[in-house]
């Protein structure tokens, strides 16, 4: 628009009063409010409705939803979020991820979209060598850059052994959250290791029972469901920090892309991380568990089962991984809002 001396030479002509009161209204009317911070939940909504490739929580702590156009940039923006524009679209990444689920579940290998990096990433162990990795590249190859093969050190496997914390079946995992349904209590675990035993007890001499197996899930998922049957034995609903302290959990929710989140197992203590990953596909030898959490959180044998978590809020359960907590790892999680629905039970 071509702008005039006009308006300027009639304002000239206006009295002083006039100005001043001009001047109280403009001072007083409201200003236009920005749209409020888009919650995780919100942002997962959001990305679900405009298709898009994916969502994380950002270097300053706002959310970002990637997307292919200029539209959906701006609901994003008028949502209250960040967009960041992508190459890579959600059917792009969608198919790669079809053909890895249809020609390349390989022992050692799994693969989630990485909405940072627009990117299916595919993990190779140690073990994925000679034909199987020949096998793995060809299908990567059909889609270019839309996906990333990471080769990782270590094989990936489930995280379990003989030990101590809680035993069955000759084995040792670790507990991962106390759940109620009503006025009875239960714990949550990974399914590899319920699958183990119908009954599980706190010491290695299998003296003191807690409970009885009443669901286990593993392949596919890795979760499992064991009642307190023992009345003597305590059951808050708190997590071991192994520093003397604990931390109550409230609720429960779903992990976000970049969060920092924290594990809590009976070989290693408390270790920290980041969420690199949700609904990941691991190929174990046992078989493929999907929807998966994927972190940069350490963790060993005797671990499984175990809870991660961010403050007060319930994440998943320790599934399985690479490496360990001397030269760090990758380590996957079972979603813990999935047991919870199926079984009908709550945090507490």
């Amino acid at each position: 628009m071509q702008l005039t001396t006009h308006p300027l030479r009639r304002r000239a002509t206006v009295s002083v009063a006039a100005l001043l009161l001009a001047g109280s209204m403009l001072a007083t009317a409201p200003a236009h409010a920005a749209p409020a911070p888009l919650s995780p939940t919100a942002a997962a909504a959001l990305a679900a409705d405009l298709a898009s490739p994916g969502a994380f929580l950002g270097d300053d702590g706002r959310m970002v939803v990637t997307v292919t156009d200029a539209a959906a940039a701006d609901k994003v923006r008028a949502a209250g979020g960040v967009a960041k524009v992508v190459k890579h679209s959600a059917a792009q990444l969608d198919a790669a991820r079809a053909d890895l689920d249809r020609l390349a579940r390989i022992p050692g290998t799994s693969w989630a979209v990485d909405p940072v990096s627009n990117q299916v990433v595919v993990t190779a162990d140690s073990t994925v060598t000679g034909m199987k990795l020949t096998r793995l590249n060809a299908v990567v190859a059909r889609f270019g850059d839309a996906v990333r093969v990471v080769h990782e050190a270590g094989t990936l496997s489930r995280l379990l052994q003989g030990g101590d914390a809680i035993y069955g079946g000759g084995y040792r995992c670790s507990l991962g959250f106390n759940v109620r349904a009503g006025n009875t209590y239960y714990f949550l675990t990974a399914g590899h290791c319920t699958n183990l035993s119908a009954s599980w007890y706190t010491d290695s001499a299998r003296t003191n029972l807690i409970g009885a197996r009443v669901g286990t899930s593993f392949p596919g998922n890795d979760y499992g469901l064991v009642r307190y049957d023992n009345a003597a034995i305590a059951h808050p609903g708190t997590v071991n920090l192994y520093n003397g302290t604990s931390q109550d959990i409230t609720s429960a929710g779903n992990a976000v892309v970049n969060q920092t989140v924290y594990r809590s197992g009976s070989t290693t203590g408390l270790h920290s991380g980041r969420v690199t990953a949700t609904g990941a596909t691991v190929n174990y030898a046992e078989g493929t568990v999907t929807g998966l959490i994927r972190t940069t959180v350490c963790a060993e044998g005797g671990d499984s089962g175990g809870s991660l978590f961010a403050g007060t809020v319930a994440l998943g359960l320790t599934s399985g991984g690479s490496g360990n907590c001397t030269s760090g790892g990758t380590t996957y999680f079972q979603p813990v809002t999935e047991p919870l629905a199926v079984y009908g039970v709550s945090v507490y």
